[in-house]
């Protein structure tokens, strides 16, 4: 089994969304939210101050998706980017939380 990680950044609803959309594919065993221990904390003067996360209508939303291999990883991070991108949401794959 593979794991991947990502990071969606966008509404509870969207990202139950696209959830639900991967619980479709053939093959995933787990898809989980779970919780991001990195800190996203901003001062009042960080760049950042003031954008959508900062207003509370999104948040970030770490999943973890077991699939049976590399080709299952693949059809699975492309219909996460084209699920996020169909609902405005920002998606990023990462190694580890």
């Amino acid at each position: 089994m593979a794991v991947l990680r990502v990071r969606l950044t966008g509404s509870e609803a969207d990202a139950a969304t696209v959830i639900s959309v991967v619980h479709g594919v053939d093959g995933v065993e787990r898809v989980e939210e779970v919780a991001d221990l990195m800190p996203h904390m901003d001062d009042d003067d960080s760049s950042s101050a003031g954008l959508v996360d900062d207003q509370g209508s999104g948040g970030i939303h770490a999943l973890e998706i077991e699939v049976p291999g590399p080709r299952a990883g693949d059809e699975v991070r492309e219909l996460i980017i084209r699920s996020a991108e169909s609902l405005g949401m920002a998606v990023e794959f990462v190694d580890e939380f």
